[in-house]
């Protein structure tokens, strides 16, 4: 957590490599787990940070703590599958922090329930938040990045959509189509100056994950840990570094690519 002791400069103060003014980055997920570690550390690297999160208040809550530790941050109430509500968010950030030329979207819903049990409300649901919320965050911004003709989108998928998950069809079909989204809109844009990449978690320690540990869902992380060749579950900050480097001017000869951030589990 960011404290008001660190100090994190402003995005109009600090200049990154080749003195380019750091720019806005929008965060979907942003008040907990991944997302609230990709904001801090975007924050910590000088970006003006617009934290969307279907938890108003804690989307608010991230972005006091990183404007009170001197980072540029505003929060918003934001369910990524309604359109309406994400556009109004985008032109609000727009008008307060400037031309969005970064986002990762990290918002997703899990449920492990027996294929044969999926309804046809819960499978919608999973898609609306975790494929159609990212088509929207993209689509809401993306005239930005082709009009500055730079950009960088960074989309958190899964390592399920990789190698499959049993119990998780519909996560891991959302997060199946959010890496062909990836591939066909990095080629798409690539003349535009924008790279699209994806980033598939194994195994993450996250709110969402502890409370699955807790009702008996999943084994305990240091069980977890054992099954990986690394040793350990990974954690916000393996993901948020990943994102930063993505996010870099370094990065610009790398897109559409699925980095696989998973302690060695796959490596395919």
């Amino acid at each position: 957590m960011v404290t008001s002791k660190q100090q994190l400069a402003r995005p109009a103060e600090r200049a990154g490599q080749g003195g380019a003014v750091r720019r806005v980055a929008v965060v979907s997920g942003g008040a907990s787990g991944i997302g609230r570690e990709v904001s801090t550390r975007l924050a910590d690297e000088g970006y003006a940070v617009a934290v969307l999160d279907v938890d108003g208040e804690g989307a608010k809550l991230v972005a006091k703590e990183l404007s009170a530790a001197g980072a540029r941050a505003l929060g918003y109430q934001v369910d990524v599958s309604d359109r309406a509500q994400v556009d109004n968010a985008i032109e609000n950030i727009r008008d307060e922090l400037g031309a969005i030329g970064v986002l990762i979207c990290s918002a997703a819903v899990a449920v492990q329930e027996p294929f044969a049990d999926i309804t046809a409300e819960s499978w919608n649901r999973i898609l609306a938040i975790n494929l159609t919320g990212t088509f929207n965050c993209i689509q809401s911004v993306i005239k930005d990045m082709v009009d500055a003709k730079w950009g960088r989108v960074v989309l958190i998928s899964s390592m399920a959509a990789q190698v499959g998950a049993p119990t998780m069809a519909s996560y891991s079909a959302s997060k199946g189509g959010v890496i062909a989204l990836t591939k066909t809109l990095a080629l798409e844009y690539a003349s535009s100056g924008l790279t699209v990449n994806t980033i598939a978690p194994s195994a993450i320690d996250t709110p969402s994950v502890r409370k699955k540990q807790a009702a008996g869902k999943l084994p305990p992380s240091d069980v977890l840990g054992q099954s990986l060749p690394v040793g350990r579950i990974g954690t916000g900050t393996d993901i948020a570094a990943s994102c930063a480097f993505l996010c870099s001017d370094e990065a610009s000869f790398i897109t559409g690519q699925t980095m696989g951030v998973n302690g060695g589990a796959f490596t395919g």
